[in-house]
């Protein structure tokens, strides 16, 4: 992460130094806000580190629509609040149930949960006539909720957390007015699971109760998001 982190300061940099000699043919400002609605296919590159029962994480890829409003100070700088909510399948996968008489390889359905990460970034625009293309960076904050625990444990929590985001894409003027947008970022997002799985606990092994009722799964999502839309300028 800290790699593209400085990989894209490192761009940005550059890019603002290269359009330092070329404002004076880029024309002042027409609009200073753009909208775009996007249809985004998020993919979640997840890991994990599972307790007590190991495995590892699985998140169901999701699509869904995205509203977002960039404010541009200049012709090249900009900051952009992205909106969406996200909903996914969760399960683990190999994991060691033989303690409570399950298989040793064995997949746990953690039901769904839905995440809202408002994300905002910070953008530098190079236009060139028809195209505008721009990397940004930034942060989010990852809100899970209505998380429904599934057929096979008793409840399942997951922490709230902020994460880095880094973007690139381009906006293609269609009028004076509208242009068709494509949207690349990726999300370094990692959360903690709580699960209790009490209800798993065999007759006669009361002492495995406290143990399976608080199973705590680090996991990195680390999402893609892959965006292509249009947006509107005023």
């Amino acid at each position: 992460m800290k790699r593209l982190f400085v990989f894209a300061a490192m761009m940005i940099a550059g890019m603002s130094v290269f359009g330092q000699s070329a404002d004076t043919k880029v024309p002042e400002i027409q609009y200073r806000w753009k909208i775009r609605l996007r249809g985004v296919g998020v993919l979640p590159q997840e890991s994990a580190s599972v307790g007590v029962i190991g495995g590892e994480a699985k998140i169901s890829n999701s699509f869904i629509p995205e509203l977002d409003f960039t404010y541009y100070f200049s012709n090249h700088w900009a900051a952009e609040l992205i909106l969406g909510t996200t909903h996914h399948n969760v399960s683990t996968v190999g994991s060691d149930l033989s303690a409570v008489g399950a298989g040793s390889n064995a997949n746990v359905d953690l039901g769904k949960v839905w995440l809202l990460p408002p994300t905002l970034t910070l953008q530098y625009h190079y236009p060139v006539g028809r195209f505008n293309p721009y990397l940004g960076a930034g942060i989010n904050y990852n809100i899970f909720y209505s998380a429904d625990k599934g057929p096979v444990v008793q409840n399942i929590e997951y922490k709230n957390k902020f994460a880095f985001a880094a973007q690139a894409g381009v906006d293609i003027d269609i009028t004076k007015r509208f242009f068709i947008n494509a949207d690349l970022k990726k999300i370094f997002l990692s959360t903690t699971a709580s699960v209790d799985a009490s209800n798993l606990t065999p007759a006669g092994s009361p002492a495995l109760a406290p143990v399976l009722g608080n199973i705590k799964a680090d996991v990195k999502i680390n999402p893609w998001l892959l965006g292509a839309g249009i947006g509107y300028k005023f």
